[in-house]
């Protein structure tokens, strides 16, 4: 598949990109590092949040709501906008959304100053991603995989990073404590602003130069809209199964194999681990095999060693959810790239789309988590009859 995109970098021409700029690259996925792990902080501080405020299980929603109406829903609209209307400085505004959300959040003493704070730190994030995900496609000279790959690795790490530090820093001494993650915003917008002055001297070099011949023959509408469908569902099914794997990967191991939780979360972290690096290491592949290939190879070459593991021993289940989530994860970037060269000189709104759509999920993966655990608590069992099955399997190995 050729690059139709009018983000792509055309020939070296009064000051353009010539190859991969990877201080630029780095810079944003170190940004994306920051933001992320800020961005996880809220809902890592749920139970902070109730015990201060005395918060009802629907008002834990609404903060949610507010969240993702503003990290999730405004990701592809800011997109489309900045797609017609480039804004090389957004990214360091965006950031300072942030930052007076951690800022309000952190003196807040009534629920309403909460939402407005939750609503600021979620658009912070709509800004950050469509412009970021642009810059990254700017800086890659071509290798578009690999760009993405390293601009996603960083936030992968910064949402895992965000919990730990909140247990470490928010946990034991309150809610002021998330002012000290202002500095890790204050250190991001630093990076930003000189990724924000690159960009715009691309933007400069590029403004008016013709766009190719592809990029001037989009496909049929339907066609593109029918591939987009496939592309969410495909981002959908991988996210369920990693997110499901990540929740109840310790506690098949205790029940099945009787080992430490120790010993269980350093499974958990291998796991985690090859995620990571098979998202990056599918972008560069994407861009030497093809990205199609990428893509059919993640969603058909998970599947024989996941109707394996049940019956695998300690050892080879180890082995085995190494090479799954490195398959499944590898094919993160290259769905990113189909979709955006899908939809010539829309970057922007595309990238919003599926970082939007991956935000929702999350969240309502992890708030469903919260909430189920506060539902066992408190007796209430129906919510966890979908876990039924898994407890009876778990009962019946135990035996």
């Amino acid at each position: 598949m050729t690059d139709r995109s009018e983000t792509a970098m055309p020939p070296a021409k009064g000051g353009a990109v010539k190859g991969t700029a990877f201080s630029i690259l780095g810079a944003i996925s170190v940004s994306h590092l920051l933001n992320d792990m800020i961005q996880s902080l809220i809902l890592a501080i749920y139970p902070i949040l109730q015990a201060d405020f005395n918060l009802s299980f629907v008002q834990i929603g609404m903060i949610t709501l507010t969240y993702q109406l503003t990290a999730s829903l405004l990701q592809p609209l800011i997109g489309h906008f900045t797609d017609k209307h480039p804004q090389p400085y957004s990214l360091p505004i965006g950031m300072g959304f942030t930052l007076c959300g951690l800022l309000l959040l952190s003196v807040a003493n009534t629920f309403p100053l909460v939402l407005l704070a939750a609503a600021l730190v979620g658009t912070g994030s709509s800004v950050f991603h469509p412009e970021s995900s642009r810059v990254a496609r700017m800086a890659s000279g071509g290798r578009h995989g690999l760009a993405q790959s390293l601009f996603q690795v960083g936030g992968n790490f910064g949402s895992s990073l965000g919990p730990l530090l909140a247990a470490l820093i928010i946990a034991p001494y309150g809610k002021g404590n998330v002012a000290w993650f202002s500095l890790a915003a204050l250190l991001a917008i630093v990076v930003l602003l000189q990724v924000s002055k690159w960009y715009q001297q691309q933007h400069r070099a590029t403004k008016g130069l013709p766009k190719t011949a592809a990029a001037r023959q989009p496909l049929p509408k339907r066609t593109v809209t029918y591939a987009l469908g496939i592309l969410l569902v495909l981002i959908f099914s991988k996210y369920f199964y990693l997110a499901s794997i990540s929740s109840y990967y310790t506690f098949y191991l205790i029940h099945k194999f009787g080992v430490s939780v120790q010993n269980a979360q350093i499974h958990l972290f291998t796991f985690l681990f090859a995620v990571a690096a098979g998202t990056i290491i599918g972008g560069p592949l994407g861009d030497k095999i093809g990205r199609k290939y990428v893509i059919w190879g993640s969603i058909l070459g998970a599947a024989p060693f996941t109707l394996v593991l049940p019956y695998a021993s300690l050892y080879w289940t180890g082995i085995l959810t190494v090479i799954i989530g490195v398959i499944l994860a590898s094919a993160f970037s290259a769905i990113l790239v189909y979709a955006q060269e899908l939809i010539p000189g829309k970057v922007g709104m595309v990238s919003g789309l599926f970082f939007g759509f991956a935000f929702w999920y999350g969240w309502v993966r992890r708030g469903s988590s919260w909430l189920c655990r506060r539902f066992d608590q408190y007796r209430i069992g129906l919510p966890n009859l979908c876990f039924l099955t898994l407890d009876r399997h778990y009962h019946r190995t135990a035996a």
